[in-house]
């Protein structure tokens, strides 16, 4: 293994179940203000002591800024680090962190708090060799979860040379490393149904429902559902909202599906097949959401043969149908990976976890990745 890559990751490896614990001690659910800054302030705190910081707003309205911190050296590479601090998981069910075995359980542990630690620790090893990088940079954003509002960064950093992206990792079934280089787009569709409500026991008949209306488009949905097809389309019916009380026929009511494929044409087909009308009532479907598909497997291809020699051992990547921000910034810099944060399980689940064990050998495939991207 080369010598850069073992001692930076011992000294990450060192410091990151301490940097977890804090960083999860905090409550930040997509939206939540105070979460947020108190989770910029700890990064901020972690990163280089030179590191520029800059606040930029957020994608989404209401939220706190983004947080950003810049390293300049005196090479030639820009390298971009990417990460977010929010979660899915709402104040009354956050858990801090504790250990069960070689578990690390808690909130936004693997989604993806451990992978913001392991970035900042990559951040602090190349702050440490400047004359690697012209600009390496952490950027940290506060919306990943719940955005639907386009991404605001990626005009920004057009034209850097690489960016790394700290989502969870994963092994091969082989028991390779496996960084992620392709990723679905990821589309939400909502459906608004405008029915016509009436006393379900006195005038059943006078009444539309809303509810059948949505339960018709959401089994339309399903039956678009082909993930062995030529786009590996995902569409999965998620939340159903209707009626007011249990003996009123429900007038209004709305549906969400959440879909995946290889390119946008299949999620926009998804759309074209829900009806327009079902027992009278209107039914209004909007693609609320679309984040684009990410290839970048024949970008990088010598680049993880670079960072597997680096290592000592193979680094291979892989495909994945979750979303993720580094889709959006490898429309403007191809040479882009994901994946690099620590393995772990059950994301957005009460029972989230980090392998501890996993932060040492994440460590060590995130700094031979970053090496191989700056000798690119």
């Amino acid at each position: 293994m080369d010598d850069w890559v073992g001692s930076g990751a011992e000294e990450i490896a060192a410091r990151a179940e301490r940097e977890l614990e804090a960083l999860v001690g905090v409550s930040s659910p997509s939206g939540d203000v105070r979460g947020a800054e108190e989770c910029t302030a700890i990064c901020a705190a972690l990163g280089p002591g030179d590191a520029v910081t800059e606040r930029l707003p957020c994608s989404s309205p209401g939220h706190a800024p983004d947080l950003l911190l810049r390293v300049t050296g005196t090479g030639a590479r820009r390298l971009l680090l990417l990460g977010h601090v929010d979660t899915v998981i709402r104040h009354e069910h956050h858990k801090p962190l504790a250990r069960d075995g070689e578990k690390l359980l808690g909130s936004g542990t693997v989604d993806m708090k451990g992978g913001v630690v392991l970035a900042l620790g990559v951040l602090r090893a190349l702050a440490a060799r400047r004359d690697a990088f012209a600009e390496a940079a952490l950027l940290l954003v506060c919306d990943e979860e719940w955005r639907t509002a386009p991404f605001a960064h990626t005009e920004r950093f057009a034209g850097w040379d690489a960016c790394l992206c700290f989502e969870a990792g994963e092994l091969t079934p082989e028991g390779a490393e496996g960084v992620v280089v392709r990723r679905k787009a990821a589309g939400t569709i909502e459906v608004q149904a405008h029915g016509r409500a009436s006393h379900s026991g006195s005038a059943p008949d006078r009444g539309r429902n809303a509810l059948l209306a949505l339960a018709a488009a959401a089994q339309a949905v399903a039956a678009c559902h082909d993930p062995a097809g030529p786009s590996r389309l995902t569409a999965v019916p998620t939340v159903l909202n209707a009626g007011t009380a249990f003996n009123v026929v429900p007038g209004r009511g709305a549906l969400f599906c959440d879909l995946r494929a290889d390119d946008d044409a299949a999620i926009l087909g998804v759309l074209d097949a829900v009806p327009r009308d079902v027992g009278g009532v209107r039914l209004e479907p909007a693609l609320t959401r679309l984040w684009p598909g990410m290839d970048a497997e024949a970008a990088t291809g010598g680049l993880l043969r670079d960072a597997a020699s680096a290592l000592g051992r193979p680094v291979l990547g892989v495909r994945r149908g979750g979303a993720s921000d580094a889709s959006h910034i490898a429309k403007a810099i191809p040479l882009t990976v994901d994946g690099l944060g620590p393995r772990g399980g059950k994301a957005h689940n009460p029972g989230e976890y980090v392998l501890a064990d996993s932060l040492l050998s994440r460590a060590q495939v995130a700094l031979a990745v970053a090496g191989a991207a700056l000798r690119s």
